[in-house]
């Protein structure tokens, strides 16, 4: 069973419109995708999802990635934002770890391709640093003595 099989064409159409509904009405990133055909970008992705997760008979139609996301001003910020829908959509439809792990693999692997701008991608958040606290025994040295 390849992983396209693990979540079927039906359920990723759904997870694919889902995703776009909530990218399109998103504080962060909806100006992304203003004046945008939303069916059209749907069908799109569809086709280029269900082909790097091994839909047979499903071919992409559209752009290369770089091509197709030349004109917008997307930064690196835009980009995980994208992500984090990405994720949660997935989350909320229940889609299968393989297939999640996969879409996620290969969408950070087409970073390069949508934005150029480095140094930008999100660290690991799961284990926030807390800054360290004085020492109580220690004195605290304030500033200059005027």
């Amino acid at each position: 069973m390849n992983v396209f099989d693990k979540i079927g064409a039906a359920k990723l159409r759904a997870v694919i419109t889902d995703f776009y509904d909530r990218v399109f009405g998103d504080v962060m990133i909806g100006f992304l995708f203003q004046g945008k055909d939303k069916q059209r970008l749907i069908d799109r992705e569809f086709e280029f999802t269900a082909g790097f997760l091994g839909g047979k008979d499903i071919k992409y139609s559209g752009r290369p990635m770089r091509e197709a996301h030349a004109q917008s001003p997307i930064f690196g910020g835009h980009f995980e934002r994208r992500l984090q829908i990405l994720r949660e959509t997935m989350r909320d439809h229940a889609v299968d770890d393989e297939v999640q792990k996969v879409w996620l693999d290969h969408s950070y692997a087409l970073r390069s391709q949508i934005t150029s701008d480095k140094g930008s991608e999100c660290k690991d958040t799961s284990v926030v640093a807390t800054p360290a606290l004085p020492d109580p025994d220690r004195p605290v040295k304030l500033g200059r003595k005027w």
